[in-house]
């Protein structure tokens, strides 16, 4: 058997900066593969001056406002995405200028989309029958309740949609979605 001398054992100072070497590389791998798990957790920021999220079209590109008034015609009603990604109708008023207020267009008695009926001037939900009326009040069930309404804003020709949480104009009560 071979005696090893001392001069032969790496110093203190050397075993120190491969453990720090070491610590290092395995902490940023962790840290690296931790940090988009972490992120997905985070909720995004809303976008705009007014803390509404910017309404997307179908494709999902953002909706500016002399492009959809450009698309759409006085009276229409259309799909884009709102808050939380759901579907959210954009009213046109005039020839130029979009509703103050969107319609979310998920059916409150099971989660289906409902369709604008231009000939019946109301929506429809295709699942059960729901019927309602052009501003998302029910008239006629198996529905509970209206569509949540939402605030629509353009700033600087973009649409953002945003929380409605003031009294709900068609019922004069507080907004059950708020």
């Amino acid at each position: 058997m071979t005696q090893i001398s001392a001069k032969d054992v790496p110093g203190m100072g050397r075993r120190q900066f491969m453990n720090l070497l070491t610590f290092g590389s395995v902490t940023g791998v962790a840290l690296g593969a931790l940090y988009p798990v972490v992120n997905y957790f985070i909720p995004p920021k809303a976008s705009g001056a007014g803390g509404g999220t910017t309404a997307k079209d179908e494709l999902g590109n953002d909706v500016t406002a002399s492009g959809w008034l450009a698309d759409h015609k006085e009276g229409d009603r259309s799909l884009v995405q709102g808050l939380k990604g759901d579907p959210t109708y954009l009213i046109v008023d005039g020839p130029d200028s979009i509703g103050d207020y969107g319609i979310n267009a998920i059916c409150t008695h099971l989660g289906c989309v409902v369709p604008w009926n231009a000939g019946a001037n109301k929506f429809m939900c295709p699942c059960h029958g729901s019927q309602y009326d052009a501003t998302g009040k029910v008239v006629r069930g198996p529905a509970p309740l209206s569509l949540a309404l939402a605030h629509v804003n353009v700033e600087n020709d973009n649409v953002f949609v945003s929380q409605w949480s003031e009294t709900d104009f068609r019922t004069d009560e507080k907004p059950w979605w708020a």
